[in-house]
């Protein structure tokens, strides 16, 4: 995967885009640090193919994992202060 600062990233768009559809996905820094990638529009429908969209996931029916929850009862109290 090329990495591209971000200043060549916006001055080379165009190239940037033709690498990505020739060689694959490509990473854009800023300041040294990885901040992005552009990838191939079939290897993004294939990433998304099988995630559900947030609202689909807010609207579902089922919990999508268990959430442990402590038993109520079970800890110690403290003792009131004194008056």
């Amino acid at each position: 995967m090329k990495s591209w600062p971000v200043q060549d990233a916006k001055a080379r768009f165009s190239e940037m885009l033709d690498a990505c559809a020739m060689e694959g996905p490509q990473l854009v820094t800023k300041r040294g640090a990885e901040a992005a990638v552009l990838v191939p529009v079939a290897e993004w429908r294939r990433m998304r193919a099988g995630a559900p969209s947030l609202k689909e996931l807010l609207l579902a029916d089922e919990p999508r994992f268990d959430i442990p929850v402590p038993r109520r009862g079970l800890g110690r109290r403290r003792r009131p202060p004194a008056l």
